[in-house]
């Protein structure tokens, strides 16, 4: 059988609305200072917090000569009030907001497809689960091409010396070392097993002389297109290879000048956008990229 006695006995749940004007008077120091806060009446607020105190049956403000000052009970109840507003108010922005939608096409270097990609998709997928994010890993004249044409949003590229010309925001400077496998170290044998790129500009350009210029008696042990290739060479022992310091991977590490192997050279990651107009799921992830390849310590900021 139903227990009447017992539904009379229950508490009545508390008004949000008089906990707003609770937290109004207590932050506020007085009636008048929390009306002039909520666009309300002296009576109407005075009003609403005498029902708060019938409703608890606790007197919440002892008052003063000039204002009022929570009560032992009013004390208490301040955290409680403010943990429920702000939820409120935070339920009600999430709700009320329109989720970003997309699509969003990303171009960004092959070398941090194994690194800073993961972190930056899962982060923003987890966010924002409704924008649809495309990938292309490619090369940066590939990737500025693909742009032009109207194939990609956003595109992260290397850029080595443009990078006040090109209209592109430089994330980070970041040094091109030696690489060499922990297990095999085949950075002692001579000559020097070095891996390319195949048709490589860079690779002719920049990798080939920095040997030349330390003396780096070398020969071509392995070719490839791809960063993965390299990774391969390192891995196994088939040859050192050129990465960004923030891509090594793991079996591998970076050779020293010490070790008579200096820096080959420092390329900028770049952002680039399309001209071709932006979005709000494209801002976002533009953010989320910025965050990724800037956290501390990671790479060392570009000077202006």
């Amino acid at each position: 059988m139903l227990d009447i006695r017992h539904i009379d006995a229950m508490p009545s749940p508390l008004d949000s609305d008089l906990l707003r004007s609770f937290l109004a008077v207590a932050d506020g120091g007085s009636v008048t200072a929390a009306a002039g806060r909520l666009g309300r009446t002296q009576s109407a607020v005075s009003m609403q917090i005498a029902r708060l105190e019938d409703s608890l049956g606790q007197r919440l403000f002892d008052r003063l000569p000039r204002g009022v000052a929570p009560t032992e009970r009013g004390a208490q109840l301040l955290p409680y009030a403010r943990r429920v507003i702000r939820l409120m108010d935070e339920a009600a922005s999430a709700l009320r907001s329109r989720p970003l939608q997309g699509p969003v096409r990303l171009g960004i270097p092959q070398d941090y497809s194994e690194t800073v990609l993961p972190d930056v998709l899962n982060a923003f997928r987890a966010r924002y689960p409704e924008v649809e994010v495309t990938v292309r890993c490619d090369y940066s004249e590939p990737q500025m091409a693909a742009m032009r044409s109207g194939e990609l949003d956003l595109a992260v590229v290397f850029e080595w010396d443009s990078l006040a010309r090109t209209g592109g925001e430089v994330l980070c400077v970041e040094p091109t070392v030696w690489v060499t496998s922990t297990t095999h170290e085949q950075h002692l044998q001579s000559p020097l097993p070095i891996a390319l790129y195949f048709h490589s500009d860079w690779c002719r350009q920049r990798l080939i002389p920095s040997l030349e210029r330390h003396d780096i008696a070398h020969r071509i042990a392995f070719e490839c297109d791809t960063v993965g290739g390299f990774f391969a060479a390192a891995r196994s022992g088939l040859a050192v290879v050129a990465l960004s310091r923030s891509t090594i991977p793991d079996g591998c590490r970076a050779l020293t000048e010490a070790e008579g192997f200096p820096v080959v050279d420092s390329a900028g990651l770049v952002l680039h956008r399309s001209p071709r107009g932006s979005s709000e799921a494209i801002d976002a992830l533009a953010d989320a990229i910025r965050g990724a390849f800037r956290p501390a310590g990671l790479f060392p900021e570009h000077g202006a």
